[in-house]
């Protein structure tokens, strides 16, 4: 709580950041495309979808996890294992998911960020670089706080829709085939609320691949 209460009195007080952007792709015409998948955990315990991690390792590629604290907190042997894969990277999700950060105070957020910065830290050795809003819901205040602590904000220029039990596996395919360009960051869940995505993932990933595109993580093409 220190440290949380330290980085909340630096976001009250510090300059605001120059950058204060939400990136929707990467900055690039290369055809490459990022795979990225919320793991997220609220009131509720959530655990890996398994079907999901056996359709990317079996295929061998990059991707990207915007993980909440509580969820790498509750699934630490699990994220401990994926942390050691270089092809693997486990980002900021907040603490516990809340429904809109925007009205949050400022130290709140301060407090999302840090805490779930802490504890995926602990668990998997690594610092994270990045950040995702929950639902998407962010303003200019929010990703100032964001970025003061160091983040590069991480969002998607359109939804999968995956939670959605209407949208099936085979509209996924072919809405994900037809809408994806070059430097695409994909949005999918990984903590079982995605309904369709494992039996989607194998026809997403093939007709990428297919269509010319390599699969990379977001921080290759994020420097600071």
């Amino acid at each position: 709580m220190i440290r949380a209460g330290w980085f909340a009195l630096l976001v009250l007080f510090a300059p605001l950041a120059a950058r204060a952007e939400i990136i929707t792709a990467l900055p690039t015409t290369e055809r490459v495309v990022a795979l990225t998948f919320d793991a997220c955990e609220a009131g509720e315990r959530m655990q890996f979808d398994r079907r999901v991690l056996t359709a990317l390792q079996s295929r061998q590629v990059p991707f990207t996890v915007f993980m909440s604290g509580k969820f790498a907190r509750d699934n630490a042997t699990d994220v401990a294992a994926l942390a050691r894969n270089p092809k693997i990277e486990i980002e900021n999700h907040t603490w516990s998911h809340p429904p809109d950060l925007r009205r949050l105070s400022d130290a709140a957020v301060a407090s999302q960020i840090t805490r779930a910065a802490d504890q995926i830290t602990a668990v998997t050795a690594r610092r994270p670089r990045l950040f995702r809003f929950p639902g998407g819901n962010a303003d200019s205040r929010t990703v100032a706080i964001a970025e003061k602590l160091g983040y590069r904000v991480v969002h998607w220029r359109w939804p999968e829709g995956d939670p959605d039990p209407h949208v099936s596996a085979e509209a996924m395919v072919r809405q994900t085939l037809a809408r994806t360009k070059p430097g695409e960051i994909l949005i999918f869940h990984i903590n079982g609320r995605g309904v369709h995505t494992a039996d989607a993932l194998p026809g997403i990933i093939d007709g990428l691949t297919q269509k010319g595109f390599k699969f990379v993580l977001v921080n290759d093409y994020l420097r600071p």
